[in-house]
């Protein structure tokens, strides 16, 4: 079999010139700013223009651009070598910034694979995510006429392997932070995912209670049942009210119970700015200037065999199930209070019947609510 395998993520600006239109390209996506069209294309750029010489100055500490194209281009290629038994090629395709999925498509058709499989790099579904991505691929394949059978990982976020390849880089952070502190300091762990407003959750986004789920599945595999634990919620990015703690806030109350603190991405899979310059930078000089005993951060999935393994086995299990919509379980992993989980906008017999396997979710379909 021939295998087209998609790994979604963000994307990032590749130089100075693309920090802007970057930004413009996030804050339009409907699936992150839920407002009418022509509210939207306004506050993107109105959204887009704040803080750029910040950004710009954030990104200049990563070399002048985004570290995540060049990243993920790894996982592909180590991806493939970790599927010997299968003609399988990994195509990176990202939301906001090239590869766009237009571009991606096109390439794919040229390959004419049997099969394609959509693998996001987001352990945890949210709408704003792999669902935006998902909506976008299909409007990008059906426009290059790519007919091609189509299977979808939605998510893998308490996977065995996965979570074994999490706590791998916990017990990397647990060390160097032990390492670091007088003998039996106080350490907290805090598990820093990427924040949502709370109106997306409310509306039925998953991705809170699996980023949660996440959490409990890694102090499970950890064995430590002492270790004194928090989750927390970073990147803001718009005034309304978002999950709570922030990490910030997460932060400042390590320092007042004077305990150091081990930061841990926990819905990251790569490093970019969030990473590198939020947790790396930011955030360790809040922790500095409060009088945090200690600052430490995990490493993050990146190309570690362990988490290139896990994907791997991903693959396999959801080809050989043949189904159109697949979790890491097989069928739906998450509660079914969440109505924005793509299980619940197509039930699994639904999307069975369309021909072949293409229209899973309409374009506009997640941020119709």
């Amino acid at each position: 079999m021939k295998l087209a395998i998609i790994l979604f993520n963000l994307g990032g600006p590749d130089g100075p010139d693309a920090i802007k239109p970057f930004r413009v390209n996030l804050f339009s996506d409907p699936a992150i700013i839920r407002a009418p069209g022509f509210v939207r294309f306004f506050l993107a750029r109105f959204i887009a223009s704040l803080k750029v010489k910040e950004a710009i100055a954030n990104y200049q500490l990563l070399g002048g651009k985004s570290p995540l194209l060049d990243i993920t281009t790894r996982q592909a290629r180590a991806l493939e070598a970790a599927l010997p038994e299968i003609d399988a090629r990994a195509f990176v395709t990202m939301r906001y910034w090239h590869p766009f999925a237009a571009e991606v498509a096109a390439e794919v058709k040229t390959f004419d694979p049997d099969e394609i499989l959509l693998l996001p790099l987001y352990p945890q579904f949210s709408t704003t995510t792999t669902g935006s991505s998902v909506s976008d691929w299909h409007e990008a394949a059906s426009k290059a006429g790519l007919m091609k059978k189509t299977q979808i990982l939605c998510c893998y976020f308490d996977d065995p392997a996965y979570i074994a390849s999490v706590a791998g880089q916990v017990r990397q952070g647990l060390a160097n932070a032990r390492a670091g502190l007088p003998a039996g300091g106080p350490l907290r762990v805090l598990f820093s995912a990427h924040g949502l407003p709370e109106s997306i959750i409310l509306s039925g986004d998953p991705y809170q209670e699996e980023v949660e789920k996440s959490v409990a599945a890694v102090m499970a595999t950890l064995g430590e049942p002492e270790l004194d634990y928090q989750v927390c919620y970073q990147s803001r990015a718009t005034p309304q009210q978002w999950l709570t703690p922030s990490t910030e806030d997460a932060i400042e109350k390590a320092a007042h119970d004077k305990t150091a603190v081990l930061v841990v991405p926990i819905a990251f899979v790569s490093d970019h700015i969030e990473t590198l310059v939020e947790l790396d930078v930011e955030y360790r000089h809040v922790a500095d200037e409060l009088g945090v005993p200690g600052y430490f951060r995990a490493p993050v999935a990146n190309d570690d065999p362990a988490f290139i393994t896990a994907l791997a086995g991903l693959v396999r299990r959801t080809i050989a199930s043949e189904q159109p919509l697949c979790s890491h379980k097989g069928g739906r992993a998450c509660s079914l209070k969440n109505k924005n989980c793509l299980f619940a906008k197509r039930k699994q017999q639904d999307v069975a019947a369309q021909p072949p396997f293409l229209s899973v979710v309409k374009p506009t379909e997640l941020a119709a609510e």
